[in-house]
């Protein structure tokens, strides 16, 4: 395998040359050396952002978080690939196998890399602040946007192979738009079986948290305490003055 192939910087530098890019994964050619590189780079990137999700808890649960989520995202592939295979074919899709896999590991690609690079802002939050649930609402944003990008990616692919290379046809990119909202829920119902990723510090450390509740019910609460967090310490705010005054009274 070419080392030069795994690093970021290359899968970026093929990506500025846009037809170039899209050939070499719509091509035939070296697929399964292709997909092993990009495999092993999404592991590598998504682990060293695991590792900083999981260094807000412990080192017990960095290391945790550094495997889970390179899982969260095999899984993710393992579970929705096979339909979307299936279905691009039957709807007359001439991409191979290999093929296909190459295209969407190279969404999954881009998205680990933009995730790398969110790190360094990451560490900075954990170590200027200390709300836990700011930073699940930031990992949330940065998944979200992250994933925004990979699949612009992979849309792109498929659409050159649909006007370029006319082996793909043009009701399976439309397929493909629904399949991003599957693999959405998909995503979050995994990451919300994994759990737990950053975990509060005041949490004992655990490989797997107890299933309840659910993925939309948490977000919806981590913004709920962000927002009355400042009223809850302006009103102790209040009562700390207040007592004073009732004693001189």
């Amino acid at each position: 395998m070419d080392k030069k192939r795994l690093s970021p910087f290359v899968f970026f530098k093929d990506f500025h040359d846009k037809e170039h890019f899209l050939e070499n994964l719509t091509s035939e050619e070296n697929s399964l050396e292709k997909i092993l590189s990009q495999y092993f780079l999404i592991c590598i990137c998504s682990c060293i952002y695991g590792i900083a999700m999981g260094s807000y808890n412990s080192v017990q649960q960095a290391i945790s978080s550094g495997i889970k989520v390179p899982l969260l995202f095999t899984l993710a592939i393992l579970v929705c690939f096979p339909a979307f295979y299936v279905i691009q074919h039957v709807l007359g899709s001439r991409l191979g196998f290999f093929q296909m896999l190459k295209i969407i590991l190279s969404g999954f690609v881009m998205i680990s890399i933009i995730m790398v690079s969110f790190s360094t802002i990451v560490i900075f939050f954990l170590i200027t602040g200390n709300n836990y649930s700011f930073l699940k609402l930031l990992h949330v944003a940065i998944f979200g946007l992250s994933g925004i990008f990979g699949m612009k990616t992979i849309l792109d692919a498929l659409q050159y192979a649909c006007e370029q290379k006319n082996v793909y046809p043009k009701i399976g990119v439309v397929v493909f738009k629904f399949w991003i909202l599957i693999l959405a829920f998909v995503g979050m119902q995994l990451s919300w079986n994994l759990r737990p990723f950053i975990a509060s510090k005041d949490m004992r450390f655990e490989v797997f948290r107890e299933k309840q509740g659910n993925f939309y019910l948490a977000v919806v609460e981590s913004a709920i305490n962000i927002v009355e967090q400042p009223e809850h310490k302006q009103t102790q705010d209040n009562k700390g003055k207040e007592k004073p005054e009732e004693g001189q009274d």
